[in-house]
């Protein structure tokens, strides 16, 4: 997704980003901001997911803001100057995790920092979609995420995290300004291949 695609789709995805979540619209300057300054991040990359009708290339969908954003993800490398790094560090360290995993943990990733799927598409493949695009080719080890904890894992977004080969790093941790538990996730690079599908299985 070129930078200036995003830099078109940043207040449509923002918005997108609030809905699904079920943040309070106030925030929206605030995410505006931060998502403007994460596109600065080393190894930044972004996809997108668009509605558009068949006569439409997605490539001309993209910047067309009359087609609509179902689905945005964004990635960039992990750095130990980061808030996000620096809080995950604390917590594993908060936990007694041996120096050594730590590192090994923390060093040469990626952030899986945002991915979302508006909840009328949800469903349909979509996430997994945009996960495996944005992920493909990169050169880092692993990649972490941090997700908001579910009861029993009983969402959409968790089973697609469990379904790519993401494992539990820190379980119930809390961000600095946040009271709301939180899972960090990581899965080593690439990501599991998918299961094969019965026409692929079939002779």
């Amino acid at each position: 997704m070129p930078d200036s695609a995003f830099r078109l789709r940043l207040h449509e995805a923002v918005s997108l980003y609030i809905y699904a979540m079920g943040y309070d619209p106030a925030i929206t300057d605030g995410r505006l901001r931060a998502w403007a300054n994460h596109r600065l991040e080393p190894k930044f990359t972004a996809v997108a997911a668009i509605q558009h009708q068949e006569s439409v290339t997605p490539e001309e969908a993209l910047l067309d803001t009359d087609c609509s954003l179902v689905g945005i993800a964004y990635c960039h490398q992990g750095r130990p100057e980061q808030w996000w790094h620096t809080q995950v560090r604390a917590g594993m360290a908060a936990l007694q995790w041996p120096l050594a995993d730590r590192r090994a943990v923390l060093s040469n990733y990626t952030e899986l920092a945002e991915i979302h799927v508006h909840p009328d598409h949800q469903g349909a493949g979509i996430g997994e979609q945009m996960l495996r695009t944005l992920l493909a080719g990169r050169t880092e080890d692993h990649v972490l995420l941090s997700t908001p904890e579910v009861a029993h894992e009983n969402n959409r977004a968790w089973s697609l995290y469990r379904r790519v080969g993401f494992t539990d790093v820190l379980r119930n941790f809390e961000f600095a300004g946040d009271s709301r538990p939180f899972a960090v996730l990581g899965a080593k690079l690439p990501l599991d291949s998918p299961p094969p599908t019965s026409s692929d299985t079939s002779r």
